[in-house]
């Protein structure tokens, strides 16, 4: 297999942020994907797989191996099944289950990334996630050369986790969404509704999404609320959100060298240009001791360092 050298990754993040990766390979299939795995194995070289570069910070020395980018992009409905490479864009599964009167997938309009990456991540909105409706993935075992099926229970999701972030020789190469039938238009106005929220609320700079995880109450302590009673008004599904920790800091619209973080949704941080990866991890780093200063809670990153 023909491998590029020294290609820019910053083109392939939604970031816009990165330096070259040493050996870089496009898989347009299934097929492509495991043999470069296994061609990188055989060469005993470091590998990344990298799907819609959404939620992923790379460092500005690039990545010392193989990146493997993937466009495995075939999907289909079968009843209320979607099935779908890892490959395929979210956003045009939304727009699948919209012809095929399916519902379960509306609060996905409009977030960036793959089928593969929101697995990986169990990405989620407005009180949904991929856990709900994942019924079975496929996955290339890196350790043991083989190709399995996981379902639901075997992918241990939990909050924007699963087994396959957890564990770097788990591939996902496909995935089974299992939706129900709905109203066409009750699916097309939640649908226009999710993208109308997020028109409103998130940035249009280059951000790799919600940079750290929202904080579940239950890891709260009892007295936090006496303490801080405008949090409570904050709470969403049980999750307080992390934009409302950040935006009482003050934290809001600072800057540091090229970067900054959104006045319009503080749990991002954009590039306005020219930014460097340093500079982001200063201002998460920054935003990590000043939340825990104010507010005794330790943030976690939602994104994933690649240096």
């Amino acid at each position: 297999m023909k491998f590029q050298r020294n290609v820019s990754l910053k083109s392939h993040t939604t970031f816009r942020i990165g330096g070259p990766a040493k050996y870089f390979y496009i898989a347009k299939n299934s097929s492509d994907l495991i043999k470069a795995v296994q061609q990188a194995k055989k060469r005993k070289m470091r590998f990344f797989i990298l799907a819609g570069g959404s939620n992923l910070l790379i460092s500005d020395k690039g990545y010392q191996g193989l990146v493997i980018k993937i466009k495995n992009q075939n999907f289909k409905a079968k009843k209320n099944n979607i099935l779908s490479e890892a490959g395929t864009l979210l956003n045009q599964l939304v727009r699948l289950s919209l012809q095929k009167n399916l519902t379960g997938l509306e609060w996905a309009a409009g977030i960036p990334g793959t089928v593969g990456g929101a697995v990986t991540g169990n990405a989620g909105a407005f009180g949904r996630t991929m856990a709900d409706i994942v019924k079975e993935v496929e996955v290339l075992d890196v350790k043991r050369n083989k190709i399995k099926q996981f379902k639901n229970k075997d992918c241990k999701f939990s909050y924007r986790s699963s087994i396959f972030k957890r564990t770097s020789h788990l591939i996902i190469l496909s995935c089974q969404i299992k939706l129900k039938l709905g109203n066409k238009q009750k699916i097309k106005t939640e649908i226009q509704e999710h993208l109308n929220y997020r028109d409103k609320r998130h940035p249009k700079e280059p951000s790799a999404g919600s940079v750290f995880q929202n904080v579940s109450i239950k890891k709260l302590k009892p007295e936090f609320f006496k303490e801080f009673p405008q949090a409570k008004k904050a709470v969403k599904e049980n999750v307080l959100p992390v934009a409302f920790l950040i935006d009482q800091c003050d934290l809001k619209g600072k800057k540091i060298g090229r970067v900054q973080i959104s006045q319009k949704h503080p749990n991002f941080i954009i590039n306005l240009g020219g930014a460097s990866s340093q500079d982001v991890i200063k201002l998460i780093d920054l935003v990590k001791k000043e939340v825990n200063k104010k507010f005794k809670i330790k943030l976690k990153e939602e994104i994933i360092k690649l240096d």
